[in-house]
């Protein structure tokens, strides 16, 4: 239920991703992301889910732009270092908020699930676990150099101007001026469409092998409706919804992304929990449950997200309290 609950959420934020990015292009999110929808249900179900994810790869390949905005904006480079290297907290709700946010973000429930989902669907023997612990590492590196790039480059050029709360994606995509200039817009859109696009596909059916694991059912995007029947339907029901619900009028973008990943951060620590027991379940993991080292990431990683969820409760309530 928590996983289901927490990427159901994600999903509504993808197909509003791809409505704002239809906005950014001059096109009707109307048209686009219902025509979304029905290209990644189809794509799933009757095509080649591998080759499509390469083009998606492909479209999210914008985002390098980050890294050139970032030096093109020119930071303040002292005080860049200094957040970097020096923690600052705070215990204000708005902070703490970001903050939970943050790391529901980063840490995303569904990854948790969907990789060790992936790797059975392609059948990887022990024998190349190597290279696929090499392949996470460098994907969960590079996506974190790009988020500091983002955050960098936003910081630079919108933060600068006085801009401290964005309502849009054309707000976000300001950000990339400083690389883009007037096409900062089609550029962030593009980058934006693929990255949707992209996880738009992937939550659903994340979502759909754990309630089928759950359940004991047969999954796989090698199967069809027949033979697994709840896992294509609920994939199928996830898409339709997803969809719908972002073509709600003035649905707030940037407000809901905020709210969806605060959601994820606060389910995050019931996630890494059962993770992490079953990691160290020797029955279950054999020899390759975790090393030492590993553990006091891992516990010390959700003693960290438990820990933020648990400090923004108690302001929320202490500020209920002062209220009345």
């Amino acid at each position: 239920m928590v996983v289901l609950l927490a990427n159901a959420g994600l999903i509504v934020t993808e197909f509003v991703g791809i409505g704002a990015a239809a906005d950014l292009l001059g096109l009707s999110r109307w048209v686009a992301v219902p025509l979304a929808a029905l290209l990644l249900w189809y794509l799933v179900i009757y095509g080649s889910y591998d080759a499509v994810e390469k083009i998606f790869l492909g479209m999210t390949l914008v985002f390098f732009a980050y890294p050139a905005a970032a030096l093109l904006a020119h930071p303040d480079w002292g005080a860049l270092l200094r957040g970097a290297l020096v923690p600052t907290l705070r215990f204000d709700q708005a902070y703490l908020v970001v903050l939970v946010g943050l790391l529901g973000t980063t840490i995303t429930p569904y990854m948790q699930l969907f990789e060790q989902s992936s790797i059975v669907e392609r059948g990887v023997s022990r024998r190349h676990y190597g290279p696929e612990r090499v392949d996470s590492n460098a994907g969960a590196i590079f996506s974190n150099l790009m988020s500091i790039a983002m955050i960098v480059a936003t910081a630079a050029t919108l933060h600068t101007r006085g801009a401290t709360v964005l309502q849009t994606a054309a707000d976000a995509a300001k950000a990339l001026e400083p690389v883009a200039g007037s096409a900062a817009r089609a550029l962030f859109a593009v980058g934006l469409l693929g990255a949707s696009l992209l996880a738009g596909a992937v939550l659903p059916l994340a979502t759909a092998y754990a309630v089928a694991e759950t359940f004991g059912q047969p999954k796989g995007v090698s199967l069809d409706f027949r033979r697994a029947p709840l896992f294509f339907g609920l994939f199928s029901v996830l898409i339709a919804l997803g969809a719908a619900l972002a073509l709600l009028p003035n649905v707030p973008v940037i407000p809901l992304l905020i709210a969806v990943q605060v959601f994820n951060g606060v389910l995050l620590p019931v996630i890494l929990f059962f993770v992490l027991g079953l990691a160290n379940d020797t029955g279950l993991m054999g020899a390759l449950k975790n090393r030492w080292w590993e553990n006091v990431l891992g516990w010390g990683t959700a003693a960290l997200v438990t820990g933020a969820v648990l400090v923004l409760f108690g302001s929320q309530l202490l500020s209920l309290a002062a209220s009345r």
